[in-house]
């Protein structure tokens, strides 16, 4: 007989919020971030009650926030980005190779990703978050992470909890 732990999926449903383009640039920006020592979260409530695309945290607490774009509507659109630099070190946007570097804000760095995999067009210049922000941040993180494992154990048992 199987258990019922088998049954539960290792892996979420996507959230169908983002478009197959979106979806494989975060992929591939995710493996270039973890290559560089980073753990990723995607679509991270901040503080600001805003989402981050991307949040990566590195063993030194470094904290990068990706803001990815399909795009050149996509980015035209986007009116928050500049609300993500009160909440990492550095801040990125992530897209196709598709899209001219041109057409991004100066002072963001740039990654260049598709489902497989990036490599960093342009360094984000840093911006050190004061301790306050940051201890903030890494629990949030670490909330966020714990809570979407807890969900995957027991997807019934958390169905009252915030994100």
């Amino acid at each position: 007989m199987d258990s019922p732990a088998r049954s539960i999926a290792l892996v979420p449903p996507p959230d169908r919020r983002q478009s197959e383009t979106a979806l494989a640039v975060a992929r591939g920006t995710a493996r270039l971030l973890r290559s560089l020592g980073f753990s990723c979260i995607g679509e991270l409530p901040l503080p600001s009650g805003r989402r981050a695309d991307l949040v990566a945290l590195n063993e030194r607490g470094e904290i990068w926030i990706v803001e990815i774009k399909s795009s050149v509507e996509d980015l035209r659109a986007d009116q928050k980005w500049h609300e993500y630099r009160a909440h990492c070190d550095r801040l990125f946007f992530a897209f196709t190779q598709d899209l001219p570097c041109e057409i991004f804000p100066e002072g963001t760095g740039l990654i260049i990703a598709d489902a497989y995999g990036a490599h960093m067009q342009c360094e984000a210049p840093e911006h050190r978050l004061a301790a306050a922000t940051r201890k903030q941040m890494m629990v949030r993180f670490g909330m966020t992470a714990a809570l979407r494992l807890n969900r995957l154990v027991d997807p019934q048992g958390h169905e009252d909890f915030w994100e």
